[in-house]
C-alpha cells in the first residue's frame, strides 16, 4: 500500500514550502527530504500533529506546527516541522494504517514535553534548504555594518532620525524576503559592537558558573534563590522552583543526552535535551547550591522521566 502527502507551508507558518515527501508500505513509513538529500524508514506506532506557541522577539509569539512520528512508548522517532494540510494528512494516516493523534488543541507545555522525549536515533527533517554561507559573509557584514553606521550618523547629524528609522524598517522587511540575514548589520549597525560584547559577557558569566548554556539559548540562570530560569535571546521561556535538595541530572541514554532538573523527591521538573558540557554544569550547580549527578540511564527510567516531566524545551 503506497500513499503520499505534501505539506502546504514551511517549517513555520509563512515560510517556504518544504520539500518533504511521505510514503508508506504497510506500516513502514518512508520520509524523504528532497532539500537536504536525506531519507529515513521507520515503523511508528502513531503520528502526532502538533501546534504550539513559543515566545518571539519583544512581546510577540510564534506558532510552531508539524508532525512527529512516535514509537510505542510515546518517544519521538522523527520530527517533521511544517504546516501540513489536514485532509491530506488524515487520508495518508488512514491508508497507511498509522493512527493520527491530533494534538493541536493540546497545551504548549504538553506539546513541548512530547517533542522533547526523543527516541534513540531521533532525527528532524525540515524539508527546506539550509542557507548557504560563504567565507566572505563575515567580511561583507562588517563592511556593511560600517556603511550603515556611517549612514545613520550622517542622517542623525542633519536631524533626519525619522528617515533612518524608515530606511531601517524597510530594510528589515526586505531581509525577511531575501533571507540574507547577515546583512542585518546594515540596518542595525549597533550589532557590529553589541553582539561581540554580549557574547564575551556570556562567556565570562559561564566561566564563573553564573549561567550555563550557549549564548543563543537555551541557557540556565538562577534568577533568585527560589527560581531556576531558562533563557533564550528573547528572555525567560521557562522557570522551575528551587527547594533544598533540588538536583540536576546530566543523562546519557543510548545516543541521546540532556539534563533533567529534579525536585527533592526525584520527580522531574524540567527537561532540556541536547549537549551540556559536564564541567560547565559542575561550575553552575556548585555556585548555586544544587546537586549534580551524571549517569547513563536505562530506557525505562528515561521514558518515565521524559513523559512525566511537566516542562520541557524541545
Amino acid at each position: 500500500m503506497n500513499a503520499q502527502i505534501l505539506p502546504v507551508a514551511g517549517a513555520m507558518k509563512g515560510t517556504r514550502c518544504p520539500k518533504t515527501r511521505l510514503t508508506s508500505d504497510g506500516h513502514t513509513l518512508t520520509v524523504t527530504d528532497n532539500a537536504g538529500g536525506r531519507s529515513a524508514s521507520l515503523s511508528p506506532a502513531s503520528l502526532y500533529r502538533y501546534d504550539y506557541s513559543v515566545d518571539g522577539s519583544g512581546k510577540r509569539s510564534r506558532t510552531l506546527t508539524g508532525v512527529a512520528a512516535l514509537d510505542p512508548d510515546g518517544l519521538v522517532m522523527l520530527d517533521l516541522p511544517g504546516d501540513w494540510h489536514s485532509p491530506h494528512l488524515r487520508n495518508f494516516s488512514a491508508k497507511a494504517g498509522i493512527p493520527l493523534v491530533d494534538g493541536r488543541n493540546d497545551s504548549s507545555a504538553r506539546a513541548r514535553r512530547i517533542l522533547a522525549a526523543r527516541a534513540p536515533g531521533w532525527q528532524r527533517f525540515r524539508g527546506i534548504p539550509v542557507p548557504r554561507t560563504t567565507k566572505w559573509n563575515k567580511a561583507l557584514s562588517v563592511c556593511a555594518g560600517i556603511a550603515g553606521l556611517g549612514l545613520m550618523v550622517y542622517l542623525g547629524t542633519i536631524g533626519m532620525w525619522g528617515a533612518w528609522r524608515s530606511v531601517s524598517s524597510l530594510g528589515r522587511f526586505l531581509l525577511e524576503m531575501i533571507e540574507a540575514k547577515w546583512l542585518m548589520v546594515v540596518f542595525s549597525p549597533a550589532l557590529l559592537i553589541t553582539r561581540p560584547l554580549l557574547t564575551g559577557m556570556h562567556r565570562w558569566q559561564a566561566g564563573r558558573g553564573a549561567i550555563v548554556g550557549p549564548p543563543g539559548g537555551p541557557y540556565l540562570r538562577m534568577k533568585s534563590s527560589r527560581r531556576l530560569s531558562v533563557y533564550r535571546r528573547t528572555g525567560v521561556i521557562a522557570e522551575v522552583p528551587v527547594e533544598p535538595g533540588t538536583s540536576v541530572l546530566l543523562y546519557r541514554y543510548d545516543d541521546l543526552s540532556g539534563i533533567f532538573v529534579l525536585d527533592p523527591a526525584g520527580a522531574p521538573l524540567l527537561h532540556l535535551p541536547g549537549h551540556w558540557p559536564p564541567a560547565a554544569l559542575h561550575r553552575f550547580t556548585e555556585r548555586n547550591g544544587l546537586s549534580l549527578a551524571i549517569h547513563r540511564i536505562p530506557r525505562n527510567e528515561y521514558t518515565t522521566l521524559a513523559t512525566h516531566c511537566p516542562q520541557a524545551i524541545p
